[in-house]
């Protein structure tokens, strides 16, 4: 029961989506997949009524876009639609080589796509969710490959068995081939050969023998000519090769049958993952192919709302819309000629009366509006203008075109009203209804009638109904109906032409009199005809009249106002950057100033140095005359120096301060670097989607909202100028010298205190031993008058006693060096 109305609802769907011509965009997407499975998914593809699945799958088309922007190579090479092979496999049919490379091509197809996507979940993570079903099946691909070469022949080694076989049949051939080669050359049998050959008939090799001669040479006739005189005989004396060679024949044979049923089973074992694995490459297949026709259409994502007119979308005006396409384009309509249309109903607005001349684009614009509808919700973007919305239909009923039969004995009239009587009663707030000359084929008078009648139903029901019609009563409906507006396809009275372009809130003019007095009608009868007119409908022609050309003079300004705020933010543009190149320039002129003066620092501060270790060495040498109660200082010249440098340097610093980085404009990207408000930390933007994003913070990725993203400076190290500061070299806290002569020891001991000093080591502990205390004591006395030396203590108990000496370095020792 539940079935028939499900098969019933869908076929009356089903001739809706005809009439939009729905079959034929799945045809055309069909043409974009890479293999039948993928095809037959996208001839199959119906539009969905949820709204989470809809923008799941205008999603899924959205990265399957992105992707193949990044990566244009991505594609399903090799795979084939394996479906009635495995189902073959199922039977306990035996797979041909063929067949089986399918399979393996296949499933190495699957296995790159399934490394590719999973390796970039994070860019596309719903097309790597479609990989992780991808079965690759490593062990029978193995299996086909270590049997099937690349042209599908079966390996030699496919089998020991095999391997032998061939072996004994190359042999068993080649004795053959040589004794019938020794017969056609013996000078005894060659007078009665048509011809020295050797050649084949029924599977056996045989000669040609002259029919005259059929006694002289003994042997099994297979065949004759055509005249007559040629007798294809096999030798006696070959017969039992031949029988070998035919029977080592059967057994490769066999052994290749026992092969191919082995891995025929093998398929079959794993024929549940390898269709699923198809499935799965057909899902991604179709992902590419609506990639590739939005592409083709220049179509974009709209955005999905919910069907009820309660969650229409915001506006750019601010006001809430309930339909809005922008720039919209019927993609079967030549992409060179067709003129884009606007169609913006607002919340309060449930019918939409579109009148003006036949073939003006009102039939279009129906078909436009409803094949938009189902490709947006079937997950294909659609040929408009970004900011584009539609809401989610649960149904789109169409009746649009002549649906006059014959069978039936019904008029046009009759058709179309049986074609509405069929929804009128399913409609409701969740539809969208496209009626194409409603009540025509009938009296004006009653057809109007029942026109409005009929909209008025579907007003009070809340449905969304866009009607194309010729009445003029319906424009009065529309003008005083709440609810309900006008449109009008425009039309050119100077060139006679149709401009096909749509205009929401004025009704369509008839436009029959300046016609016919463009084409040229005695201008008497076109007076005529006006004075005929009532005064109303005259009176109304005039208003429309003033209604388009106020509207030309409000668009052109709207026109020129869009221009000039294009010209501002041109100029805006230029200006900036102008500035942005001026700051650059100065930024560059500044950091080359400051990388100089610290380069004519560091190597003033480089002569410094060298002349305090050369002080510091002569101060250390023994000398007869030198104090040893304590460390000398450094000469007043060289401290005045280093105090004047330092002085320098700060002036540098505030005079040249490093520039804060530029800020990028413009929406984020990913790559860009960001705070994260909920975390307080900064991170790396490295996905960004609708208004989720993925921050890479540290080791860690998360996905957190993008309205807590803020731009900032991109985290790089500061540069310093060459020769500054030098990376500070690893150095241990320990210097044993135990062992080494008073003079090794000093010297290696100087070398430490240094490298400690750039290391920047706030104490070292020196090891020296006991003994006899001459070493202990003359490093000691070393440390003493050492500069980079605040203090020293013998070690205590467990850091070694008075075997060890714990240096204390000076804070400025490092800076003094």
């Amino acid at each position: 029961m539940i079935t028939a109305f499900l098969e019933k609802s869908a076929s009356i769907f089903m001739k809706h989506w005809q009439t939009l011509e729905l079959p034929k965009i799945l045809e055309r997407l069909a043409a974009y997949a890479s293999f039948s499975a993928g095809a037959e998914k996208a001839r199959a593809l119906t539009p969905s009524t949820d709204l989470a699945e809809i923008r799941e799958r205008l999603a899924t088309t959205t990265e399957a876009r992105r992707i193949l922007s990044l990566h244009p190579q991505t594609d399903l090479g090799g795979a084939r639609d394996i479906r009635a092979i495995v189902e073959a496999a199922r039977r306990e049919a035996i797979l041909s080589p063929p067949d089986l490379l399918d399979v393996a091509q296949t499933l190495q197809a699957a296995r790159r796509l399934r490394q590719m996507l999973t390796r970039q979940e994070a860019l596309f993570p719903r097309l790597a969710a479609m990989a992780t079903r991808l079965e690759p099946c490593p062990d029978l691909v193995e299996a086909i490959e270590r049997v099937l070469d690349e042209r599908g022949e079966v390996r030699d080694d496919a089998s020991p068995a095999l391997a032998r076989i061939r072996s004994e049949l190359r042999v068993a051939h080649d004795r053959l081939i040589t004794r019938l080669q020794r017969i056609i050359s013996s000078p005894e049998t060659a007078p009665f050969l048509q011809e020295p050959i050797i050649t084949m008939r029924e599977g056996r090799y045989v000669i040609p023998l002259k029919a005259d001669f059929k006694g002289r040479l003994r042997g099994i006739v297979h065949d004759r000519s055509a005249s007559g005189a040629t007798l294809f005989i096999e030798p006696l004396s070959v017969v039992e090769l031949g029988n070998t060679w035919r029977e080592l024949q059967v057994a490769e044979e066999q052994e290749i049958r026992r092969i191919l049923a082995d891995l025929s089973a093998r398929v079959a074992a794993r024929s549940a993952a390898i269709l699923e694995t198809v499935d799965a490459l057909a899902d991604l297949d179709l992902a590419f192919a609506k990639a590739r026709y939005a592409d083709e259409l220049d179509a974009v994502e709209p955005t999905m709302m919910d069907g009820d007119v309660r969650s229409a979308a915001q506006s750019a005006a601010g006001r809430r819309d309930r339909l809005r396409l922008l720039r919209a384009r019927h993609p079967l309509l030549d992409p060179t000629t067709v003129v884009p249309i606007d169609v913006i109903l607002d919340g309060e607005t449930h019918v939409l009366v579109i009148t003006g001349p036949n073939t003006g684009g009102k039939t279009v614009t129906l078909k436009t509006v409803g094949l938009l509808a189902l490709m947006a919700q079937a997950g294909l973007h659609i040929p408009a203008d970004g900011n584009s919305a539609l809401p989610v239909f649960a149904a789109v009923y169409a009746d649009i075109g002549d649906e006059q039969s014959i069978e039936q004995s019904l008029s046009t009239f009759s058709a179309h009203l049986t074609n509405i009587l069929s929804f009128i009663h399913r409609a409701d707030e969740r539809s969208l209804v496209l009626l194409d000359e409603l009540g025509a084929g009938t009296d004006p008078a009653e057809g109007s009638a029942l026109a409005r009648a009929l909209l008025e139903t579907f007003r009070q029901r809340g449905a969304l109904t866009l009607v194309a019609t010729h009445y003029p009563e319906l424009k009065a409906y529309a003008q005083l109906t709440p609810g309900v507006c006008n449109a009008c396809v425009e039309f050119d009275p100077e060139t006679l032409r149709p401009t096909y372009r749509l205009t929401i809130g004025i009704p369509g003019r008839s436009n029959a009199l300046a016609i016919a007095r463009r084409l040229g009608l005695d201008e008497e009868i076109v007076r005529r005809a006006e004075a005929l007119l009532s005064p109303q409908e005259r009176q109304t022609e005039h208003l429309l009249a003033d209604l388009h050309r106020l509207r030309l003079e409000a668009a052109r300004a709207r026109d020129e106002a869009y221009a000039a705020r294009a010209e501002a933010q041109r100029l805006t543009e230029e200006l900036r950057r102008r500035l942005a190149r001026i700051d650059e320039e100065r930024a560059a002129i500044l950091e080359e100033a400051r990388r100089e003066a610290q380069e004519e620092l560091e190597r003033l501060r480089a002569e410094a140095r060298a002349l305090r270790q050369q002080w510091r060495r002569m101060s250390l040498a023994p000398s007869a005359s030198q104090d040893l109660s304590g460390p000398p200082g450094l000469p007043p010249t060289i401290a005045e120096a280093e105090a004047e440098l330092d002085r320098l340097a700060a002036e540098v610093a505030e005079s040249f301060p490093v520039p804060e980085p530029l800020l990028p404009t413009g929406p984020l990207r990913p790559g860009d670097t960001v705070w994260v408000k909920s975390l307080r930390a900064v991170g790396e933007l490295r996905a960004l989607e609708d208004d989720e994003a993925e921050v890479q913070v540290g080791p860690l990725r998360v996905r957190v909202r993008a309205g807590e993203l803020e731009r900032r400076a991109p985290l790089t190290p500061a540069a310093e100028p060459s020769g500054v500061r030098y990376a500070p070299p690893t150095v241990p806290l320990r210097l044993d010298l135990r062992g080494q002569t008073v003079d090794e020891a000093l010297e290696n001991l100087d070398r430490y205190l240094d490298a400690a000093a750039l290391a920047g080591l706030p104490w070292a502990h020196v090891v020296h031993g006991k003994g006899t205390g001459a070493l202990r004591q003359a490093v000691r006395d070393f440390l003493r008058r050492h500069p980079l030396v605040r203090s020293y203590r013998s070690g205590e108990e467990g850091e070694g006693g008075d075997g060890v000496t714990v240096v204390v370095l000076s804070e400025e020792a490092e800076r003094r060096l």
